[in-house]
């Protein structure tokens, strides 16, 4: 990444801290707002959601092919997207439509989770998606949990991290990048962190052997992305929510030799109790590398001026940015927006998916 960070050096700071921040903005086109501030650098790609995508997959791929245009050549946007399975996909048919993503980790075969991933990951690249921010990391250990339910693999740590680890190989194989969440583990919570602070009262024994495997196992194996989660572990850091603990987003990450991109949950979320300006920039301090903001562009331009602001003010913290924007600009220009040109070409892309849709509903025994 040498030369990265020799590019990295010369951006501006307001360049600098805007590749930090990915967000999203309202309806099917791109707003011209959420455009300038591509072009300008001050984001560092969007986030899309159901509001974005609801127009045919023309409408989507002019819509991606469009934020790619918005943005500089040397500074590639992120054009992310939550496609799961089950009840989180922003996307239908005629994409491969997935169950919830426990039916796959209810058949055990790490290999068909590889296919499947592969053939989500190439119609995702199709349309010039390049990270899908999956899969899901945390052990269902909780049957009362209001957020991951069957949104996990299993409640086996071991089988979490075997078909975690080949639902990232597939979706990297068909061309675009994963993120692992909700590092360290959402799984045994009792409260939505969309809604207030979760917390996990676990033993850091019990973390290391239960919670902490699956993110482990898909570090070694060199997952482009991890998402904190907006969860307390007193165990590890009773002051702090993981997204902004040094102790778990720097030491912890450390710790299982991550060295991808770490990326925060969204900063909108309820249970990120204080103003975007003062979580940005801890979120980045303790070790963050990449931001979302998912909905409202006012509260990303006041994140954008809060990193500039304390970059200017603090060296340590314009170092920490620069690492962070190396890291990202990295992995973007591995793996640049690519939409195909037309939707007749895309159709083919999709048709490939026919024979893994159609072993899927066998194992599960449908007709």
């Amino acid at each position: 990444m040498d030369g990265v960070a020799s590019d990295v050096g010369a951006l501006s700071l307001e360049v600098l801290c805007g590749q930090l921040l990915v967000g999203g903005f309202a309806g099917t086109i791109l707003t011209p707002s959420f455009a300038a501030a591509l072009a300008e650098g001050h984001r560092g790609g969007a986030i899309l959601f159901r509001r974005n995508l609801s127009g045919s997959l023309g409408d989507v791929l002019a819509l991606n092919a469009s934020i790619l245009a918005a943005a500089p050549r040397a500074l590639p946007p992120l054009i992310a997207v939550d496609q799961e399975g089950g009840r989180v996909a922003r996307l239908g048919a005629p994409l491969l439509v997935l169950p919830p993503i426990s039916v796959v980790g209810a058949l055990g075969d790490a290999d068909f989770a590889e296919r499947l991933a592969e053939r989500q990951g190439a119609e995702l690249a199709a349309l010039g998606f390049t990270m899908n921010f999956a899969p899901v990391l945390d052990v269902h250990t909780r049957p009362e949990n209001p957020i991951i339910g069957d949104r996990a693999f299993s409640r086996d740590p071991a089988r979490v991290a075997e078909l975690g680890v080949a639902w990232a190989r597939g979706l990297e194989r068909g061309g675009v990048m994963a993120c692992g969440k909700h590092f360290p583990g959402h799984g045994d919570t009792t409260t939505d962190s969309h809604l207030e602070l979760p917390r996990v009262e676990h033993a850091r024994a019990r973390l290391e052997a239960i919670e902490l495997p699956p993110f482990a196992a898909a570090a070694r194996a060199g997952i482009a992305a991890l998402m904190t989660a907006h969860v307390v572990f007193p165990a590890l850091d009773p002051a702090a929510p993981a997204t902004l603990s040094t102790a778990i987003a720097t030491d912890l990450r450390s710790a299982i030799a991550f060295d991808g991109i770490l990326v925060s949950d969204d900063l909108e979320m309820k249970a990120i109790n204080v103003p975007v300006e003062e979580s940005a920039t801890r979120a980045i301090a303790a070790g963050c590398d990449m931001l979302l903001v998912c909905e409202s562009e006012p509260l990303q331009r006041r994140a954008h001026a809060a990193l500039v602001a304390r970059a200017q003010a603090s060296r340590e913290f314009r170092m920490r940015c620069r690492e962070a924007a190396t890291r990202v600009l990295a992995a973007r220009r591995r793996v640049p927006p690519r939409p195909v040109a037309s939707v007749e070409e895309l159709g083919h892309v999709l048709g490939a998916s026919r024979e893994v849709a159609a072993e899927l509903a066998a194992r599960r025994g449908e007709s």
